[in-house]
């Protein structure tokens, strides 16, 4: 994290969040990021999301520091009160799809009850039921957003216990049976200490860190606790975002822990941050070449080829190639993100949203956990992009 390139903007909101919560204290660190963060919500705010806004209010407000100012000033909550009611209101006339994802909306819920926002939790309880469908994608719960709704929902359930909220006694129960529910399919997810895939269990971790049956699981955790190390030796968390999504967990922190004071609740962690380079821990690549066979999947149209790429390659690399040999079937648009290039659009078809459509990554028929940059391919393997729905 302390070493990327790749931390821009309001990307730098999840590495800036982490290095506050476990306590490195980086000085001129932490005053760049802030500064990244700031610059971008000045240039493109209409532009950002509700889950981004949200990020920024926690990155910026974590362990009471002098940040908090600027969210003041800017108003920072109250336009995520705006963006979190939009959300709503766009799954109200829209077959219940908000206008992000429910990982956002859940995000976002998360930053008003941290941040004494402004919502109505008796007008939003129903949403985050355990039943709905944006909790599931191809048929299958989403561990991470489910992990993301049960904090949010526990700092809604500790904040009507504190008085903090007007709610009755109804939309208690109904939270407490929602984080049980989120919790259980969250514990059925679990296979080989992982909760969904190595990705998804850092929040998952916290979301169980703050459950109340959380220290019935010592046999999990240490199953959880060896198999993440062993994937970090494996360089599994070579992204920065990675590397920050389970760095809290590992450290027993929480994003519930943003609002004490950093400095009082716990003496900062001496880690040993080297500003040199970091060495690569990927092998050394052979020089030969590989064969793979690639095709795009749009309903029941297939358009496949067989492309040669060099040893050690990544899923984008073998899209690049196809699109040489055959633009018009295999043309594609990305953007980058935290997690690195997103596919946009293949064939001109463009992901959205507000339609639950997306651009699935398979490698011989099952959906991929790493993306088209991440994922490294393997000679005669059959890689596919599928045109999908959630």
């Amino acid at each position: 994290m302390v070493n990327s390139n790749y931390n821009k903007g309001i990307q730098s909101a999840n590495i800036l969040l982490t290095l506050r919560l476990v306590g490195i204290q980086n000085q001129s660190l932490e005053k760049q990021l802030t500064q990244q963060i700031q610059e971008d919500m000045k240039s493109r705010e209409s532009k950002i999301s509700s889950g981004e806004l949200a990020l920024v209010i926690l990155a910026l407000g974590a362990c009471k520091n002098l940040d908090e100012t600027f969210i003041r000033d800017a108003h920072l909550v109250s336009k995520l009160g705006e963006k979190f009611k939009a959300e709503i209101e766009n799954m109200e006339t829209h077959n219940d799809n908000p206008l992000t994802n429910y990982y956002q909306l859940s995000l976002a819920l998360l930053a008003l009850c941290l941040s004494n926002g402004n919502y109505s939790i008796t007008n939003v309880i129903r949403y985050f039921a355990p039943e709905n469908k944006n909790y599931y994608f191809d048929g299958q719960f989403s561990v991470d957003t489910g992990a993301m709704a049960v904090l949010a929902l526990t700092c809604v359930k500790r904040s009507i216990e504190k008085e903090k909220i007007e709610a009755d006694i109804k939309d208690l129960n109904k939270t407490n049976v929602y984080i049980t529910s989120l919790v259980n399919k969250t514990l059925s997810a679990e296979n080989d200490g992982l909760f969904g895939n190595i990705y998804s269990t850092g929040i998952s971790m916290q979301a169980l860190y703050v459950s109340s049956n959380y220290y019935e699981l010592n046999g999990t955790c240490q199953e959880t606790l060896h198999t993440v190390l062993h994937s970090i030796s494996q360089g599994a968390f070579h992204l920065p975002i990675a590397a920050a999504q389970i760095l809290p967990a590992l450290m027993g922190k929480t994003y519930l822990d943003v609002n004490k004071d950093c400095s009082s609740a716990c003496s900062p962690v001496k880690f040993n941050i080297s500003t040199d380079e970091p060495v690569s821990a990927t092998p050394t690549i052979s020089p030969s070449n590989i064969s793979v066979n690639y095709s795009v999947h749009i309903d029941e149209v297939f358009n496949s080829t067989k492309v040669t790429v060099r040893k050690g390659s990544v899923f984008l690399d073998v899209m690049k190639a196809a699109q040489k040999q055959n633009k018009a079937a295999f043309r594609f648009t990305m953007e980058d993100s935290p997690w690195g290039p997103y596919i946009t659009s293949v064939q001109g078809i463009t992901a959205n949203n507000s339609d639950r459509t997306y651009w699935q990554l398979l490698s011989n028929g099952e959906p991929l956990s790493q993306g088209a940059g991440s994922y490294v391919v393997k000679n005669g393997e059959y890689l596919e992009v599928r045109w999908s729905k959630y």
